[in-house]
């Protein structure tokens, strides 16, 4: 059985899909581990390491993929990149399903079974394999890093000879995985914090963080969540009430962090021009949702650029932590091969019945067959 990691064709990729104890565990389930040189130098990984743990280090992609039963990516790696890995091979990756039918298609024609990791149900069996928890906790981190970097004052409220400076003020929209490390790490660097989210469910998260809850919290609003947690449709007498809040709201604020994002679709509107206008010169707002839209009138994936004196935040937080990402990313995934192999045999063993499978397999034996993702009949 071989498992291979090939370096991530994407340029701005930082991560790598394994770690060196990865690698030891991998071997003890008797799996021969081949990396692409150079494959884990972004993250702080030097091939010795890997190496040391017993991994084959080879020269290029085609050396590492060549019979590899299992392929382990970061992200989706395109079709033509998988030539020669050995028939029905599992590859498991990021593999940002929607909106990309023909790359899935061609997946699907290269006979390998791709596994979306991002599609794991959040069950208690699976929370080691939750790619979305473990990347969004540090993302969480990082926005709040970033906002303070550019943030062109002090946090704390610092009392000295010279005078006092007022505690910076942290306005956080979505709580989430993301929402809450944000609101944790502000509260941790001595901002005031407040937030917000549409379930009333996350009010007692954001109070047990010390910060304080922002929402229009009528009738409608206590109501606003599903048995499975998820917010419902508000009317458009709530949502005009609950944006007249968040607009004066943010005219207050000195950093504001936005997290929102939905499956499948461009991530929601919740900050305007007008509203960026209302914030005072030197104020920040970090877009955690850039590459997927954003959630923020005029920020730009990959960019920090300035409007209205506001400094917009538009790098991809998870990638600037590369290290720390790829030891989580790697677990996750070594938790997960770990359901696809017989332990006594040493050999893949996927079992189609398994829930986890049903959740995240998205081709096999030459078709698309996840139901989300269904090529369209004409």
């Amino acid at each position: 059985m071989r498992v291979a990691i090939a370096t991530e064709t994407d340029a701005d990729e930082t991560s790598v899909a394994a770690s060196p104890d990865a690698v030891r565990k991998l071997a003890g389930l008797g799996a021969s581990v081949a990396i692409q040189a150079g494959a884990g130098l972004k993250a702080g990984v030097p091939d010795a390491e890997f190496a040391k743990a017993g991994a084959d280090i080879v020269a290029d992609a085609p050396a590492a993929l060549k019979g590899a039963d299992i392929v382990l990516a970061v992200r989706r790696p395109a079709a033509a990149r998988l030539e020669g890995v050995a028939p029905g091979a599992l590859v498991l990756g990021i593999m940002d399903p929607y909106g990309h039918e023909s790359e899935l298609a061609d997946l699907a024609k290269a006979q390998v079974q791709a596994f979306a990791m991002e599609l794991m149900p959040r069950i208690t069996r699976a929370q080691s394999m939750d790619v979305l928890s473990s990347q969004a906790n540090l993302a969480g981190y990082r926005a709040m890093i970033d906002g303070a970097a550019e943030y062109g004052r002090a946090l704390p409220m610092m009392m000295t000879a010279a005078g006092t400076v007022p505690a910076a003020r942290v306005f956080v929209m979505g709580v989430g995985v993301a929402g809450l490390q944000a609101i944790a790490t502000a509260r941790r660097l001595g901002a005031i914090v407040t937030a917000t989210d549409v379930r009333p469910a996350t009010k007692e998260q954001v109070e047990s963080l010390g910060a304080k809850f922002v929402a229009v919290e009528d009738d409608e609003f206590k109501q606003a969540e599903t048995s499975g947690g998820y917010a419902k449709e508000m009317s458009p007498e709530y949502r005009a009430k609950q944006a007249a809040l968040v607009a004066a709201h943010i005219a207050r604020q000195d950093i504001v962090i936005t997290t929102a994002l939905i499956p499948g679709r461009p991530a929601p509107k919740l900050i305007d021009a007008a509203m960026i206008e209302s914030m005072r010169p030197g104020s920040v707002i970090v877009d955690l949702a850039v590459e997927r839209g954003g959630n923020v009138e005029g920020s730009v994936a990959g960019k920090v650029v300035q409007k209205a004196g506001v400094t917009l935040v538009g790098n991809s937080s998870a990638l600037r932590l590369a290290s720390s990402a790829s030891s989580l990313y790697a677990k996750n995934l070594l938790t997960f091969v770990e359901t696809l192999i017989d332990k006594d045999s040493k050999k893949v063993t996927v079992n189609y019945d398994d829930e986890l499978v049903k959740a995240t397999l998205l081709t096999r034996d030459g078709a698309v067959v996840h139901p989300q993702f269904q090529p369209k009949s004409a």
